[in-house]
């Protein structure tokens, strides 16, 4: 009979949150406001590639999280301004390009790396995430994605919420407004490490 993993050895899992064609690329529909040559947006997509790169380099599992709804939208919530919004808005219709991860930080062919699909604010949600984790025994999770404010803090106090030692890679983040990013990170704080990628790499290795 296999053992379950050890939590304090396993090693930490990445949660690319929501690196798609539709939040980061400036055709998409509801980016995070960061034109095309933005040196914001250049910033978040060398961060982010520097954290799914580390991941990969050190084989931590890596859990890419999109969001996607019907074409009709007959799953998608209506009761927050943020979902009537994405409708109005014909946003992240599954199996169109808004849907699809930005190339350069789409998933690989790897059995260190998942693909979860959600249509909730929060990536736990509605899907088999907290499950992977579990699988994979982790104890640990580097988080980081667009909008700093929605899908980010969602998932960062509900992972806090179910056990989770969280540390979010803020470098790896974003929201149209840098206030908001900035005020999103500050109450996170309160749950979660708020740290870069590079720091949160040597942290997590120093405690291992």
């Amino acid at each position: 009979m296999n053992a379950r993993p050890d939590p304090h050895t396993a090693p930490p899992t990445v949660l690319a949150l929501h690196y798609q064609n539709e939040t980061l690329h400036p055709d998409g529909r509801i980016r995070v406001g960061l034109a095309a040559g933005d040196p914001v947006r250049d910033r978040v997509i060398a961060a982010a590639s520097a954290l799914l790169a580390g991941a990969r380099q050190r084989g931590w599992p890596i859990v890419h999280v999109r969001i996607a709804f019907r074409p009709d939208y007959a799953d998608c919530p209506r009761n927050t301004p943020i979902f009537r919004r994405t409708v109005e808005l014909g946003a992240v219709r599954d199996g169109e390009w808004g849907a699809d991860f930005l190339p350069e930080l789409a998933p690989r062919a790897s059995a260190n790396e998942h693909v979860v699909t959600h249509t909730r604010i929060s990536a736990f949600a509605g899907t088999p995430v907290e499950q992977l984790m579990r699988l994979i025994g982790t104890q640990r999770l580097l988080v980081a994605g667009v909008a700093t404010h929605s899908v980010v803090e969602g998932t960062v106090r509900d992972a806090a919420d179910r056990g989770f030692d969280v540390l979010v890679a803020a470098d790896a983040c974003a929201a149209a407004d840098r206030a908001v990013h900035d005020a999103a990170l500050a109450s996170m704080a309160l749950i979660a490490t708020i740290t870069t990628v590079a720091d949160g790499f040597a942290a997590l290795e120093a405690a291992a």
